[in-house]
């Protein structure tokens, strides 16, 4: 893929999480606290630095993971980076389900729209992560149809995620604040440690648009639409 087009996409989906973050989880989750008890600012502070430590935390150990290995064990290398991406896709799985469950539970704030952008957002930023561990594999000496199954699965964790994550929305209602802010959290941190360095290496001002323009996208979807 053309690397401008590659850097629009990838600062599109950073711009449009986000925003997603924010109107699609923080927002419930705020609203949510008050309702269910009267505390705005605790709950969805200690969901949101959970999600974001999570992240931080697991690539931090990934990282750890991967220096141990020697420069010619490749092989190993590529193993560690599969179970990077396929890691931190549980939290934008169970991100975009939570999202689905609080809009079929009419939460204030929730909507499906909403929580289709976030789906796409998180689908734009699948594409370079499938390549990135596909392209490792093939170099390694792994057919082609291998490398394409490896990287297709590491994506195939999302749905499953996804669907805990409806499931435990529709639920265990009292928890929903703190399971939003935590992939709120998440999210955050996937999008400054993944996506803003990349797309901002090779084309800042293409990406700087990408990113302006994926958030007014979302911005406009949910707050003039919602």
């Amino acid at each position: 893929m053309n690397q401008k087009m590659l850097d629009l996409m990838m600062g599109f989906a950073a711009g449009v999480m986000i925003a997603a973050s924010f109107w699609s989880l923080l927002a419930p989750a705020i609203d949510l606290s008050i309702e269910l008890s009267g505390n705005a600012w605790l709950t969805t502070a200690t969901g949101f630095l959970l999600g974001g430590f999570f992240v931080i935390g697991s690539d931090i150990v990934l990282s750890k993971a991967s220096s141990m290995q020697t420069k010619g064990n490749t092989l190993k290398r590529s193993i560690l980076l599969t179970s990077a991406v396929t890691l931190h896709n549980i939290p934008e799985g169970m991100a975009i389900g939570i999202a689905f469950g609080c809009a079929a539970l009419g939460i204030e704030g929730a909507t499906v729209h909403a929580a289709l952008m976030l789906a796409l957002g998180v689908g734009l930023q699948n594409f370079p992560e499938g390549v990135c561990v596909a392209m490792p594999l093939r170099r390694d000496g792994a057919s082609r149809m291998k490398s394409f199954f490896v990287g297709q699965l590491s994506g195939a964790v999302e749905p499953i995620a996804g669907t805990l994550g409806v499931l435990f929305a529709l639920t265990i209602r009292n928890a929903l604040p703190l399971a939003l802010s935590f992939s709120a959290g998440a999210m955050i941190a996937v999008v400054c440690s993944e996506l803003i360095p990349e797309s901002f290496k090779n084309n800042k001002t293409i990406a700087a648009i990408g990113v302006i323009f994926g958030f007014a996208v979302m911005m406009i979807l949910d707050v003039a639409l919602g």
